[in-house]
């Protein structure tokens, strides 16, 4: 579904896939489900574009319902992948996710193993070949997004800037819904290693000027970036 000019979203918001495109070629942000493979033609489609306008996929973090179908993309189209250099291990399946802690288990969690069933999501499937990147830089791939290293949820989450868009792709760094209790609005993911660190890293985009703020779950946030942070420190009802 189209989200804002020139983004599109694979996903019914419970796990995240965005198709960006920038003068006829498409940068995919996260690869969300292995399932979303079957969708991403049509969604394409959608944008007038097809597999071969593919010259990029950015994972924001190695967790498996971000990969999803990186491996598969890389394999058959040849589309190179690329992530923080703390997941790479990750990536390539050479390292597990650490201490990771849950918050918030609800009915909703059953709704979430349904679909994780559904999806593929029980295993993940290495990226075989990773191209990575550190914080601050601007990548070389269609809509050139900016790098913001946003340790907690894992030790190389990354949200990624549009400023001539006023988008921030913020991956799991929050979240507008938790998966496992339905709680919408800003938030923390409710899975991370290290959930102190993560509130500390929102210090990292709070000041970002963002029309759109585009969560691995949940929908679009486009109350403003301070705002969503001030809503998960203060703990406020949304």
């Amino acid at each position: 579904m189209k989200i804002a000019s020139g983004i599109h979203r694979i996903g019914p918001g419970l796990v995240n896939s965005y198709l960006l495109e920038e003068s006829g070629e498409v940068t995919i942000i996260d690869a969300g489900a292995p399932g979303y493979w079957s969708d991403l033609p049509n969604e394409l489609a959608a944008m007038g574009r097809t597999l071969s306008d593919i010259r990029a996929l950015v994972l924001t973090h190695a967790h498996i319902d971000h990969v999803g179908f990186a491996e598969r993309l890389r394999r058959e189209k040849g589309v190179p992948v690329s992530v923080h250099e703390l997941d790479a291990k990750m990536a390539r399946g050479e390292a597990k996710p650490q201490n990771q802690k849950m918050l918030g288990i609800g009915f909703a969690a059953l709704h979430f193993i349904r679909f994780a069933l559904a999806k593929g999501m029980l295993r993940a499937t290495p990226i075989l070949e990773v191209a990575t990147f550190g914080d601050g830089a601007t990548l070389d791939v269609p809509g050139a997004p900016r790098v913001i290293h946003v340790p907690g949820h894992s030790e190389g989450s990354a949200a990624l800037h549009l400023p001539a868009r006023r988008v921030l792709f913020v991956g799991d760094a929050l979240a507008t819904l938790n998966v496992l209790s339905g709680k919408t609005g800003p938030q923390l993911a409710p899975f991370g290693s290290d959930f102190p660190r993560a509130r500390e890293s929102l210090k990292r985009i709070e000041a970002i000027e963002a029309d759109v703020v585009l969560p691995g779950h949940g929908q679009p946030w486009t109350g403003g970036v301070g705002e969503a942070v001030r809503l998960i420190r203060d703990g406020a009802p949304h």
